[in-house]
């Protein structure tokens, strides 16, 4: 037995040992040194917000010039159960545990969606949205074209607990028709999660397909990405699952809680009795997407690993193209990828105010998503950082909410950009 596991440290170390090699064999001395700086640096952010139980675990990848420079799985992938009682023998997190991406849906899957139509022909940014969606075909919605769903400046509501009046995908896109302007049509960004519903319902107007197959077929099976997909637990895949959140407690809040400033007029929060009593793994953590979209939405419902989301980062540096062959026309990328007036692409973040990008280069861009992931590309030194965190499983924090994981997305952002840049002596 001894003897057994001796051989079995031997191996692992010999095996650390010979990718160490292989590393060192495609880079310079002097890269291989700034990279080992890098992951010191980049660990000990990671480390200390695991040991602090800020968050369970994390993976992080980062690539630069097409080459993984680092990739690694941090904590766990469950540290509590419901009752806030932390596993007795928690599971460990590994770089292809499948994570729910959040908002990282609206880009991963529902932008690139429509860049592919577009790309096809089947449709245009600039069209107005009543041309798929009939409830905007009155009043100020007239105005509002799938630009302004995209670019978030559509004057809908940022966020409605759609689940206390429906339960299915369709009916819930009627009643999102169906609400009142906010704010004024584009005269300012204000983040809705409403908007991405609405433009995945219109994929599937324009492709004739249900969201996730279309995404199957057009965008994921394209790219490569096996492990992405919505409802992972209904298509087999049932283990090496993050877990978020310990039922829905924050949505809870967000109803019957008037100081965060969601409460809905009209909307008894005692109505409904539907919430979640037990720990989220492997069904999408957003109450709409979940309650009243049957797990498929354009705002949220992915799930995926690092490896398959830098697929799509690699074809979106390489100007659409993947290998020797084209997956979306340049002009389609540019498009997209263009900051407006209010500094952000189509679908994607572009503002280098942002924490998890902050004062990044021209041409950055990148998104976050409420379960603790995060993307963000900087095309100007061919640098990209995934980050994967699974922030909701360690429960609310005192004061009611989640732990804000943007000092640990800022701390590896500027560590990878000092890096980058030559700079390690600011290290």
């Amino acid at each position: 037995m001894g003897r057994t596991i001796i051989l079995f440290a031997m191996a692992l170390v010999a095996g650390a040992v010979c990718a160490d090699a292989q590393d060192r064999s495609e880079v310079s001395p002097r890269q291989y040194r700034g990279e080992a700086v890098l992951r010191q640096r980049v660990d000990s952010i990671v480390e200390a917000a695991v040991e602090a139980d800020l968050i369970p675990g994390a993976v992080v990848t980062i690539q630069k010039d097409h080459r993984i420079v680092y990739s690694r799985a941090y904590g766990f992938a469950q540290k509590y159960d419901f009752h806030h009682q932390r596993l007795e023998s928690p599971a460990a997190m590994d770089t292809a545990t499948l994570f729910d991406l959040a908002s990282l849906t609206k880009v991963v899957g529902t932008t690139t969606s429509l860049m592919v139509l577009a790309d096809r022909g089947l449709l245009s940014v600039d069209e107005p949205v009543s041309k798929y969606l009939p409830g905007f075909d009155t009043g100020a919605k007239k105005e509002i074209t799938l630009r302004h769903l995209l670019t978030h400046t559509a004057g809908l509501w940022e966020w409605y607990p759609l689940f206390y009046r429906s339960g299915h995908r369709d009916s819930t896109i009627r009643i999102v028709e169906g609400l009142p302007l906010r704010f004024p049509v584009g005269k300012q960004r204000k983040y809705s999660d409403l908007g991405f519903m609405l433009l995945g319902a219109i994929v599937e107007k324009v492709s004739g397909m249900r969201l996730d197959s279309f995404e199957a077929v057009n965008v994921f099976q394209p790219l490569g990405m096996i492990h992405t997909t919505y409802n992972p637990l209904r298509h087999g895949r049932t283990t090496d699952i993050a877990a978020t959140s310990l039922g829905n407690p924050y949505e809870y809040r967000m109803v019957h809680d008037s100081t965060l400033g969601f409460v809905v007029p009209g909307i008894d929060p005692n109505s409904w009795k539907g919430w979640r009593q037990y720990v989220v793994k492997g069904e999408v953590n957003d109450g709409n997407a979940w309650y009243s979209s049957e797990g498929i939405s354009g705002h949220a419902g992915l799930f995926s690993t690092t490896a398959d989301i830098q697929r799509l980062v690699d074809m979106l540096m390489d100007g659409g193209r993947i290998g020797n062959r084209r997956f979306l026309s340049e002009a389609v990328i540019r498009d997209f990828l263009t900051p407006d007036r209010f500094h952000n692409g189509l679908g994607w973040m572009m503002d280098p105010a942002n924490a998890f990008m902050r004062d990044a280069p021209a041409g950055t861009f990148g998104h976050t998503g409420f379960t603790g992931t995060s993307i963000a590309i900087v095309p100007k030194e061919g640098v990209s950082i995934i980050i994967l965190i699974n922030r909701q499983n360690v429960g609310l924090q005192t004061n009611g909410v989640y732990y804000n994981p943007n000092p640990i997305r800022e701390g590896i952002f500027r560590a990878v950009m000092e890096w980058s840049g030559g700079r390690e002596g600011n290290f």
